[in-house]
């Protein structure tokens, strides 16, 4: 296994030195092109887009869903592609390409010292982020994410984030990193639009017209640490040019009863899936638990 891992590693490394070399313009057609073998001739998780959006979007016609499914293909090879261009992009590039348009909006904060949680969702590139945000902010930033299978690609990954400023921790090191960091200004950036993989533990809202679970992290460590909460919207202005718009959500999570900071998290998503559905992972097995009597 070793083996095989270090053989990704140094195709993924061959893939990243190619990708340095190709301009923006050619990388999305690099894309289009990956978007027809995903789509058309692998017909990647196909299947699982299509029963998601006829589950979501009962009424649409068809032809809807269809574009829906076309734009969710897109999105997904875009991401791929940036994904792996960000591995050798500038700091200047980063912070041209995915703005913080407001920051104004989390300056309060800073000013007090006050850290908190940012929760955002696998909606349009949310990789860019993580190395973007650390550059246009002077606090600290804190990435939680899903340690790779790969040991190379991912001590690769953490990294390149971490030379820009952004600390990646497992999920696994989430309370400990709290209280580990407790006593430092902070942003916490939390994707919580994940499957849970255990729905025992999970905060159910109904999502997208379905019951659906969430996962409980965001809600957990926000009302243990008395954190404020804001929401990152992700919007594509075009192909590789993002704003990143800071709203905040929530400001004393102990005051609000258990499950309403995880419901307007479903909410504030729910809304920018309804207006831009092809910009989120409909490929994902989000439905798979079934909450229990």
């Amino acid at each position: 296994m070793a083996v095989l891992n270090f053989i990704l590693f140094l195709i993924a490394g061959l893939f990243m030195v190619l990708f340095w070399l190709t301009p923006f313009w050619l990388l999305y057609r690099i894309s289009d092109l990956f978007r027809l073998v995903f789509w058309r001739l692998a017909g990647y998780r196909k299947s699982v887009v299509m029963q998601n959006l006829h589950d979501c979007f009962p009424d649409e016609p068809e032809e809807n869903l269809k574009k829906i499914e076309k734009s969710t293909y897109r999105n997904l090879t875009d991401i791929i592609t940036e994904g792996i261009k960000g591995f050798t992009m500038t700091d200047r590039q980063f912070i041209k390409r995915y703005r913080l348009s407001n920051p104004e909006t989390i300056q309060p904060y800073f000013d007090r010292g006050q850290s908190f949680i940012a929760v955002t969702a696998h909606f349009n590139n949310w990789e860019w982020g993580a190395s973007s945000a650390s550059l246009q902010v002077p606090f600290r930033v804190v990435a939680f994410y899903k340690t790779l299978s790969n040991p190379y690609i991912d001590n690769l990954l953490r990294r390149t984030r971490e030379r820009r400023g952004t600390s990646l921790v497992s999920i696994r090191e989430t309370s400990l990193t709290f209280e580990k960091l407790k006593d430092t200004p902070t942003i916490f950036l939390m994707a919580a639009d994940q499957n849970p993989g255990k729905p025992d533990n999970a905060i159910w809202v109904k999502f997208l017209g379905r019951e659906t679970a969430f996962l409980h992290g965001p809600e957990k460590h926000a009302r243990a640490n008395n954190l404020p909460v804001v929401y990152a919207h992700i919007v594509r202005k075009k192909r590789g040019w993002y704003d990143l718009v800071i709203e905040p959500m929530i400001e004393n999570p102990n005051e609000l009863p258990y499950g309403e900071i995880t419901r307007r998290y479903a909410s504030k998503l729910e809304e920018e899936i309804r207006a831009n559905p092809g910009s989120w992972l409909w490929s994902h097995r989000r439905w798979k638990h079934r909450r229990s009597e």
